[in-house]
């Protein structure tokens, strides 16, 4: 039988490799002994194989071989992808006046 897969949400942080971006995963947990609710942030490698992730989109990333020495997920989906604004128009506007 085959075992599911972990699947992730999280963060675009960083699409500067070829292939591969880091995924800022926030979760919240309880402390074991004290039952404190604390935040817990943790970054993961994923495979992006035609670097469509930008950084600021949501992601869902799934559990995977081993791409490389640091990547072992692989991105699933783009939920939300981030509106990148083009600013080159706005300053040519202002080196023309």
């Amino acid at each position: 039988m085959k075992t599911q897969r972990r699947r992730l949400v999280g963060q675009v942080v960083s699409d500067k490799m070829d292939k591969t971006v880091v995924v800022l995963v926030r979760q919240t947990r309880k402390h074991p002994l004290y039952g404190k609710v604390i935040r817990v942030t943790k970054r993961y490698k994923a495979h992006d194989e035609t670097n469509a992730c930008k950084m600021g989109d949501q992601v869902r990333i799934v559990e995977s071989r081993p791409y490389s020495k640091d990547t072992h997920w692989l991105v699933e989906e783009i939920l939300q992808a981030v509106v990148q604004v083009d600013k080159r128009p706005l300053q040519a506007e202002q080196e023309a006046a």
